[in-house]
């Protein structure tokens, strides 16, 4: 195996999202993935969600990070995911730490590949802000967890290890842009993204 630095590697990770169609939803998300156990539901601004699925990024035999996708109502494709109104959460367990900068970086390059100049205009100066909260953290450490919840009303709440950070990200627009990182349409791990909308392997 060829030793890949930090410095490229999570570009990779991230940016792990952009392609293909969607076949039939799986009887239930696979859990527990990469020795981590998501719980079956979670609260999000007073609403409870359902665990649609689990996805694990790995490159080879590494294991970077397990995801999971919180929904009021399962669903299988994109579209279905990011025209479903209520409360979300999109869960990162971190398996190997990553300096915050790699992953504002890998962050910004799934949002420039998932929409047009237009549109990156239109979300340029939130996406600045979303940055500014991971950058001081200097890094995100193995073990660590990352909870990216869309609260109705109120926009994108970013928190690290339970403590909030920072004010909400307002726009439901927003918070399709961040997911559409790791379930738009070109992506470049397929397994994450099946995982995420609950799809057979």
């Amino acid at each position: 195996m060829h030793f890949i630095r930090p410095a490229c590697l999570l570009t990779l990770l991230l940016a792990a999202a952009l392609s293909c169609g969607a076949p039939a939803l799986a009887a239930e998300p696979a859990n527990p993935i990469g020795g981590v156990r998501f719980e079956p539901q979670a609260q999000v601004a007073g609403q409870a969600l359902q665990l649609n699925g689990t996805g694990l990024r790995a490159l080879r035999i590494f294991k970077a990070y397990a995801a999971a996708l919180y929904l009021p109502q399962r669903a299988s494709t994109a579209d279905s995911v990011l025209s479903q109104p209520g409360a979300k959460r999109l869960q990162i367990r971190m398996l190997w730490g990553v300096p915050a900068a790699e992953f504002v970086t890998a962050f910004d390059v799934g949002v420039k590949r998932n929409h047009p100049p237009e549109v990156q205009a239109q979300l340029a100066e939130r996406v600045a802000r979303f940055d500014a909260l991971l950058s001081p953290l200097g890094k995100i450490a193995s073990g660590d967890t990352v909870n990216l919840d869309f609260q109705p009303g109120q926009g994108l709440v970013f928190s690290h290890n339970g403590r909030s950070l920072g004010a909400p990200i307002p726009g439901d627009d927003f918070y399709g842009a961040l997911l559409r990182v790791f379930i738009g349409e070109q992506v470049s791990d397929d397994k994450l993204r099946a995982g995420l909308l609950g799809q057979p392997p």
